[in-house]
C-alpha cells in the first residue's frame, strides 16, 4: 500500500485531491497543514463523512509550518511517503504586493524545506509541485502558454511560485528527485474561500449588490480565464501520477476560456437573480494583476486527459451546492 504526503491538506484544492485519492485508491494519506487563512479542517471533516470508518483511518493530519525545517519529530510523524503532492502555499496576490517577504518565506523557503525532506527518502516515486499560470504573466489575445514558456511574473506571488518551481528543477538536476510540475488557473468548486470570484458572485447576487468586474483600460471588455473545477484538477493529478513521465511539466486546463462577465451571467441565470455589475480598470484598481491568463492544455489532451464535464455544468453544480451550504460563503 502506497503512502502519499499532501501539504496544505485543509486547503481548497488539496481537500478535493484527498477525497479523490480515498475514493479511487487504497493509499494511506498524511497531510501537513499550519491552518492559516486558507486552511479549514471543516473541509476534511465534510469530505470524510462520505467514507467508511476504515477509509477515514487512512488519513492522518500533522500540524506543521513549512517555514521551519521538517525535524526528526515531524519526520517521524509523517513516515516515509512514496509520493509527495506539494500544494501548501500563500496565494493571495493583493497580500503579496503588501507583504512580499511573507511569500518568499512561505512559497520559496517552505518548498526548499520540503525538498530537503524529500531527498532524504530512499524510495520516493514522485514529487509533484503545484505551480500556477501566473508565472507566465498576462497572455495577449491568441496566446496560450505551454509548459516550458518563459516566466514573466507580474507580482510577488507569481515570482515566489516561479522561484519555488526553479528550486524543484534544481533538486531534480542536482539530487535526481522524481519531480513533476503542474500549472493550473482559477480553480473553483465546493468549500471555496468566500473571497474567491465564484462564491463572491453568488453572495453579491443574493444581497443585490453591484459586482466589480475587472476589465481593460477602456472598460469595454472583461478579463478572462480557463476556469476549472477542483474535482477535475484532482482527476488530472491522478492521471499525471499514473501516466505522466517523471521530470515533465503539465498544464491542467479547463475545457474553454470564459470571460468574467459571462461567468457572472451564467450564475445569475441559474439562480434567477438580476446581475448588477460595473467594469473597473484592472491596471489602476489592482496593480500587479493581469487581464487575461491562458495555458495550453494540448500536452495532457494528447495523452488522453480532459475535464470530465463541461464548464457550464460544473458552474451550475457548484452554485447549486453553495446555495444549499450557505455557511461556506
Amino acid at each position: 500500500m502506497k503512502k502519499v504526503l499532501i501539504t496544505g491538506g485543509a486547503g481548497f484544492i488539496a481537500h478535493h485531491i484527498i477525497a479523490n485519492i480515498i475514493k479511487n485508491t487504497d493509499w494511506k494519506i498524511v497531510t501537513i497543514d499550519r491552518l492559516d487563512i486558507s486552511g479549514n479542517l471543516n473541509r476534511l471533516n465534510e469530505i470524510l463523512e462520505q467514507f467508511s470508518v476504515e477509509d477515514k483511518k487512512r488519513l492522518k493530519i500533522v500540524f506543521h509550518d513549512l517555514k521551519a525545517e521538517i525535524n526528526s519529530q515531524i519526520e517521524s510523524a509523517i513516515g516515509k511517503p512514496d509520493i509527495i503532492l506539494h500544494l501548501a502555499a500563500a496565494s493571495h496576490v493583493d497580500r503579496s504586493i503588501t507583504f512580499p517577504m511573507e511569500f518568499v518565506q512561505d512559497n520559496v523557503v517552505g518548498t526548499v524545506n520540503l525538498l530537503d525532506f524529500a531527498r532524504r527518502l530512499p524510495k520516493l516515486e514522485r514529487f509533484v509541485y503545484f505551480s500556477t499560470d501566473e508565472i507566465f504573466g498576462n497572455a495577449p489575445e491568441g496566446v496560450s502558454y505551454s509548459e516550458y514558456d518563459r516566466y514573466n511574473s507580474t507580482n510577488p506571488y507569481s515570482a515566489s511560485k516561479a522561484s519555488a518551481e526553479e528550486f524543484c528543477v534544481a533538486y531534480e538536476n542536482t539530487y535526481k528527485l522524481p519531480i513533476n510540475i503542474t500549472h493550473t488557473m482559477n480553480v473553483f468548486g465546493e468549500r471555496q474561500h468566500p473571497e474567491k470570484y465564484l462564491p463572491k458572485i453568488i453572495n453579491y447576487l443574493i444581497k443585490n449588490k453591484t459586482l466589480t468586474i475587472h476589465s481593460n483600460k477602456n472598460k469595454t471588455k472583461a478579463g478572462s480565464r480557463f476556469y476549472i473545477h477542483a474535482q477535475d484538477v484532482a482527476d488530472a493529478v491522478n492521471f499525471i501520477i499514473t501516466k505522466g513521465k517523471v521530470g515533465e511539466k503539465y498544464n491542467i486546463v479547463g475545457s474553454k476560456e470564459i470571460d468574467n462577465l459571462h461567468l457572472a451571467k451564467i450564475v445569475s441565470k441559474h439562480i434567477k437573480k438580476e446581475l448588477k455589475y460595473k467594469f473597473v480598470d484592472f491596471h489602476s484598481s489592482r496593480p500587479g494583476h493581469d487581464l487575461r491568463y491562458a495555458l495550453s492544455g494540448q500536452k495532457l489532451a494528447k495523452m488522453g486527459w480532459k475535464p470530465k464535464k463541461n464548464i457550464e455544468s460544473r458552474i451550475r453544480e457548484t452554485v447549486t451546492w453553495t446555495l444549499k451550504n450557505k455557511d461556506w460563503f
